[in-house]
Formats: structure tokens, sequence, C-alpha cells
């Protein structure tokens, strides 16, 4: 009879783990290094913080740091498959950025971030667009072709958008590195506070 209570305990506590570990959800972001935590402390990345953030919220999520430095939008549509697996729920898509510091064509850009967006969610998966701005010495004219990719991706498969990921902490030398570029571990603090209410929202689609 002991015997029998203890492997119907344990039965029962096997159940109750799985069925806590299918609640997970998990969200990947796709990016280059202004999530790959590029020369901040292991735990300072955005998907680090973004992971604590969620779990301080009550939210039972699993955030996968899918950044990769230097990684243009032809970079990420590469690596999808492999960056982003099939057991994902939802993705944050950031990338552009390495595109726009080059001086890559926006068209060549809008076309990837369209193919990225489109295949996740084919694939069921909700999309957070985190949306870029063209450096202003590229010229008014590569502005309004770049600038405006993200809002109309996000709108032609219902995506979420959030508008510029580095809002708030773009050029303020407080919160980024010493190149000016990348945030710091203070300026990630920022980008996590300001896109959190995306990024909830996206989980509640993910999970309706």
């Amino acid at each position: 009879m002991n015997r029998l209570i203890a492997c119907l305990a344990f039965l029962l506590i096997s159940l109750t783990g799985m069925s806590a570990k299918a609640d997970d959800f998990k969200l990947v972001v796709l990016g280059d290094s202004l999530v790959a935590g590029y020369q901040l402390p292991a735990g300072d990345g955005f998907p680090e913080k973004l992971q604590k953030a969620l779990t301080g919220k009550g939210h039972s999520v699993e955030v996968v740091n899918a950044g990769v430095s230097g990684d243009t939008s032809s970079g990420g549509l590469s690596r999808l498959d492999w960056s982003v697996g099939e057991d994902a729920d939802a993705v944050i898509v950031e990338l552009g950025a390495n595109d726009a510091l080059r001086g890559l064509s926006p068209e060549t850009t809008r076309k990837n971030i369209e193919e990225i967006t489109s295949r996740l969610r084919a694939k069921g998966m909700e999309v957070l667009l985190a949306g870029m701005l063209a450096p202003r010495n590229l010229g008014p004219e590569y502005a309004e072709a770049f600038d405006p990719i993200y809002a109309d991706v996000a709108k032609a498969h219902d995506a979420l958008l959030y508008p510029f990921f580095l809002e708030g902490v773009a050029l303020n030398p407080d919160l980024n590195l010493a190149d000016g570029m990348h945030p710091n571990s203070k300026g990630v603090d920022v980008i996590v506070d300001n896109i959190l209410p995306q990024v909830e929202a996206l989980l509640a689609k993910a999970q309706s």
C-alpha cells in the first residue's frame, strides 16, 4: 500500500511538473548586437533583463537570446530556421540597424524583414517588430525609404510594433557604451521598461 501511495505521489508530481512546463511560453529575441549583450556583463543583456522583468510581472515565459553581433536583416533571414525553433510561441524581431549603418538598400531591408515576419506568422508565431530609424547623415531620401519599413510590415502581417528599439537611449552618453551606439546596462534597463507593455501585449496575443 505504501509503495502504491508513493508511486501515485510520484506520478502526480511528474504530471504537475509537465503541466507547469507546458504552460511556459517561449519568446525568442532575434536580433543583432543591440540584443546580443555586446560588451555587457553576463546577465545584463536585453533578453536576460527582459526575462527578469517578465518574471517579476508574474509571467511564465522563457526568453531566448538569438542575437548575433554584426547581423544584418539578410543575416537574420539566412539563419531564421535554426535560430527560431518550432517550439517558439512568439518572436521579437530586432534587425536592420546594421543595414542602415552600412547604407544598404532600404528595399532589401524591407524584403528581408517582410520575409522573416511572413515566415514566422505562417508558423503560427506572434511577432513584435522592434523598429529602427535611419541615421540622418544618410540624407532625407534614405530615411524616408527606411523608417516606415517596420510599421508597414507589421500592418501587413498582423504583427505588433514597437516603433524604435532605442527610444530614450539613442544619443544619450549616459546610457550607451563608449562607442555611442550600443546601450550600457542602464540603457538596457530603459529599453526594457519602455518596451515591456508591448511585450506583455505580445504574450497575451500568443496565449489567446
